[in-house]
């Protein structure tokens, strides 16, 4: 006799993702495992007594959504501090400092993270000046959307100024203007790393958030940080609803080895990534590494993080250590720095799953090398916002924006695709919605790459294809219902999410 199922999805419009056009009605999970997939009425015959049936009304059912580049600490600090990344202008984003001023006690930090200065049709970052004007007793520090840009205030420069690398700091003059980038920008984040309450604190919010968005698992890119610590003491309390894959930055690479750990260690919900290296920075930032110069500076090439000789070093011993790396490349000069590392060192970067992060830059030649030696393109289609005739990257590249974020050259090339957000926003649908809705047709995928790239190409550079990725028997239970179609939406970024199932469990429902 077949054992009944635990969990019976069914009245839906089932796209598992694993063969072109595959649909079914119903899906039977149970001990956290998809056990059959199939016709309503056939499936209903595994209804037991204990079965919860939850009749889907014709929604859409996908795999759920893998988020293969994230900083959920940073979500996080953005919906526990001040979110800047909805200011639709400087004005809204020095209101929603001054909320958080009012919210803190005086002389604390009042921190905001994710604006975006493109956004307001503007090309300068928050200054000083700027945050002076919030009149907080404390200092008050603006994070910029990529991470590699941190704008300060009077007090805050006072505070750390003189222990920031020069580099980093920019001025104007002679005088600082309170915006500070790469390890500059660094050394402030370092300075308000939270303790592990904070961190739980961060974790617990930003999970929820990703749970609502139809995010089942996420690679989190993890540095310094007591995220490793917090998500496995969730898991351990069985308050983890998430799958988690550990992307520890290089500075942790002799750390892991001496612990033993290496790619695809662990067991549960979370497990062992790959070691990150940043090898340059932003086009945001001006400081992705570039073959000519910027359109707005022509002087500048953007700089290197690591140089292309330390990280042949890097690549040398972490491969050697047993670890998958994910080299952080946006500039076609650092795209092109990594590709000869992996020629050059790498065993066999496809059988690793070597990857690249962002790629944004990547030349027909890169592309070309990438599809040749398997290595993943770990891109983020939500970074088309800045790609328009109007955009950011029309200011720093002129052109060249239509060069940029090439998922259809990509993916005709066969290179492996795997979609994530960096939290720009943490929200898959926005990403399918760019990549369908791109610029030009080599910036664009159709609607069922999109989402195999956010949840099969998402497995596949986590070593997890035979566990998710599609909706099949044998395949765990991590699930999407969307309350309409994104093949037939207008606005595939506005579909609501009406249940998300990680592990067999219903961890966020809104039907």
């Amino acid at each position: 006799m077949t054992e009944a199922a635990d969990l019976l999805l069914t009245n839906a419009e089932v796209h598992t993702l694993a063969r072109p056009d595959e649909t079914y009605e119903a899906v039977a999970v149970r001990d956290g495992w998809v056990v059959r997939v199939g016709d309503a009425y056939e499936l209903g015959f595994l209804a037991g007594v204990d079965t919860r049936i939850v009749d889907l009304g014709g929604r859409v059912l996908l795999p759920g959504f893998v988020d293969a580049h994230t900083h959920l600490d940073v979500v996080g600090r953005k919906l526990v501090h001040a979110d800047l990344s909805t200011a639709e202008s400087r004005a809204d984003a020095l209101d929603a400092l001054r909320a958080r001023a009012d919210a803190v006690s005086d002389g604390d930090p009042v921190l905001g993270f994710g604006y975006d200065e493109s956004a307001w049709g503007e090309r300068d970052y928050l200054t000083r000046e700027d945050l002076d004007a919030v009149d907080a007793t404390g200092p008050v520090v603006a994070v910029r959307e990529d991470l590699h840009v941190v704008s300060l205030s009077s007090t805050a420069l006072d505070r750390f100024g003189d222990g920031l690398p020069e580099a980093g700091v920019r001025r104007e003059s002679g005088e600082p203007t309170g915006v500070v980038v790469e390890a500059a920008a660094e050394a402030v984040l370092d300075a308000f790393a939270p303790d592990t309450a904070a961190t739980e604190r961060y974790l617990r919010a930003a999970q929820t958030d990703a749970n609502e968005r139809g995010i089942t698992g996420v690679h989190d890119m993890v540095r310094r940080s007591h995220a490793p610590q917090v998500y496995r003491d969730l898991a351990a309390a069985g308050e983890l609803t998430l799958r988690v894959r550990l992307n520890y930055w290089a500075d942790h690479l002799d750390a892991l080895v001496e612990t033993g750990l290496r790619t695809n260690h662990g067991e549960g919900l979370v497990r062992m990534g790959a070691i990150k290296a940043v090898t340059d920075g932003s086009l945001g930032g001006r400081t992705a590494k570039l073959s000519t110069p910027y359109a707005d500076a022509p002087g500048e090439h953007g700089e290197w993080t690591l140089s292309p000789e330390a990280f042949r070093e890097l690549l040398d011993g972490a491969e050697a250590a047993g670890f998958q790396v994910a080299a952080h490349a946006i500039g076609d000069a650092a795209v092109d720095a990594v590709l000869d590392a992996y020629a050059d060192v790498a065993d066999d970067p496809a059988e690793a799953r070597h990857r690249i992060e962002h790629a944004e830059l990547a030349s027909d030649a890169a592309i070309e090398r990438l599809a040749d030696f398997g290595v993943v393109a770990s891109v983020q289609p939500n970074f088309h916002r800045w790609a328009g005739a109007s955009g950011l990257y029309a200011d720093r590249l002129g052109e060249r924006r239509t060069q940029t974020n090439r998922l259809g050259r990509l993916a005709e090339a066969g290179v492996p695709l795997a979609f994530g957000s960096d939290c720009m926003p943490l929200d898959p649908l926005v990403g399918v919605a760019h990549a369908v809705d791109a610029p030009t047709d080599a910036q664009q995928v159709d609607v069922t790459e999109a989402l195999r790239a956010y949840t099969a190409g998402g497995a596949y550079v986590g070593f997890d294809e035979d566990r998710l990725g599609t909706v099949e028997p044998g395949k765990c239970a991590d699930l999407v219902v969307l309350d309409d179609s994104p093949w037939a939406a207008d606005d595939i970024a506005a579909i609501d999410v009406a249940l998300t199932v990680v592990d067999g469990r219903i961890v966020h429902e809104a039907l």
